[in-house]
């Protein structure tokens, strides 16, 4: 099935592609919150923004109870030392009490093809990890590929070069990471939410192997954008902390705590008038895991994939193309197994969700949205959808 679904998808975009290409190219115009400070054109100084997202989720089986919350509540701070060295930062605070740093980088512009960033900054993988406001997205909550199997909102402290090539399309980024954090007095990665847990956040990050992280985005045709991800590298263990080298069964056991991680993702998204797309596929490939669960006690997957499909629709538009309000109706199927395959352990089937999320998504202004939607969610063990029913405001300044 998974792979029907991936020739379909390439047939729509190569279609779309012979039917769109135009002579020139057209710009990267799909910017987050520090994007946007990165290509604004203020004064030297302090730049302020924030995003936030206030949600009302209510489940309509088993007589459960609604939860209201203000899931974040994100605040942005931009310095511009000078026109091509600049600082972002985010600081994040979910559900009231918790606060993070989502992101924290220096940025030096060597010229218009090329910059330097280093600092605690975003995964480049699939695209709401990026791209999480909740002005970007249909759906009062992120899509659960982008929980389970990218562990969004991911980041880590590391460093390298982004930047655009506009004469052929092309926006790339390339960074050395810290990688997870697999083994802390235990295990901490499992089955049921795969790389989540492992996350270090910048929060004292523990650092004994680099991995690597690039995407590729090319916008050449005009209203489609696609991406190309990759991430590769080992986590990190707390066992190796002053492992006595001669001891083979502490290695052994250091050695059976770290897990392989090669993950690799395709995003597109296209619009033409009211209408709008979007796709997602990512496949996670972790090796060791066999000597990780045995040692451990956990059950965490020797691979997960997941993909989505969503299409959308501008009502408004029929009636006037470039209205500066917009109502989308959308619908999006996404399938998500964190036990894609599985080595020495029974293969969970609860693991194996599908999602299916119906709604509509009311910008009122350039930044503001009132949402939304339906949600069916199931699994292959239960072999039933459990309905949902959720609210939600969304802001982005």
């Amino acid at each position: 099935m998974k792979y029907i679904y991936l020739i379909f998808i390439f047939a729509i975009l190569s279609n779309s592609a012979n039917a769109q290409l135009t002579s020139g190219t057209t710009s990267d115009k799909n910017k987050n919150a520090a994007q946007n400070m990165l290509s604004g054109n203020f004064s030297k100084g302090v730049t302020i923004g924030g995003y936030g997202q206030i949600d009302y989720n209510q489940p309509l089986y088993d007589n459960k109870s609604g939860m209201m919350d203000i899931h974040r509540l994100v605040l942005l701070f931009g310095y511009k030392f000078s026109e091509n060295v600049h600082f972002i930062t985010e600081i994040e605070l979910e559900h009231v009490s918790e606060v993070y740093v989502e992101q924290a980088f220096l940025n030096y512009k060597l010229n218009d093809y090329i910059s330097l960033r280093g600092g605690l900054m975003l995964i480049p993988m699939g695209y709401v990890n990026e791209y999480h406001e909740p002005t970007q997205y249909n759906g009062v909550e992120r899509p659960n590929i982008d929980k389970y199997i990218v562990p969004t909102t991911w980041r880590e402290i590391g460093a390298g070069v982004t930047g655009n090539i506009d004469d052929i399309s092309l926006s790339y980024q390339a960074y050395v990471f810290n990688g997870f954090n697999s083994f802390n007095d235990g295990g901490v990665l499992r089955g049921s939410d795969g790389l989540r847990k492992g996350r270090q956040k910048g929060a004292e990050s523990l650092f004994q192997r680099a991995n690597f992280s690039t995407k590729v985005n090319y916008y050449g045709i005009q209203g489609l954008k696609m991406g190309l991800s990759g991430y590769f590298g080992e986590t990190n263990s707390t066992l190796f902390d002053g492992l006595d080298n001669s001891n083979e069964t502490d290695i052994a056991k250091a050695d059976s705590s770290i897990i392989g991680v090669s993950m690799v993702g395709f995003d597109a998204q296209y619009n033409l008038k009211g209408f709008e797309a979007k796709t997602q596929v990512i496949y996670s490939g972790l090796n060791n895991t066999e000597k990780y669960n045995a040692m451990t006690g956990k059950d965490l997957g020797s691979s997960m994939f997941g993909y989505y499909l969503e299409l959308g629709y501008d009502v408004l538009s029929i009636f006037k193309e470039d209205a500066e309000q917009r109502i989308v109706l959308f619908g999006r199927y996404e399938k998500y197994d964190t036990h894609n395959s599985v080595a020495d352990i029974e293969m969970n089937n609860a693991y194996n969700r599908t999602d299916i999320t119906m709604g509509v998504s009311y910008h009122v202004a350039q930044g503001a949205v009132l949402k939304a939607d339906y949600q069916l969610r199931g699994d292959k063990e239960s072999n039933k959808y459990n309905p949902n029913l959720n609210f939600g405001i969304g802001i982005w300044f």
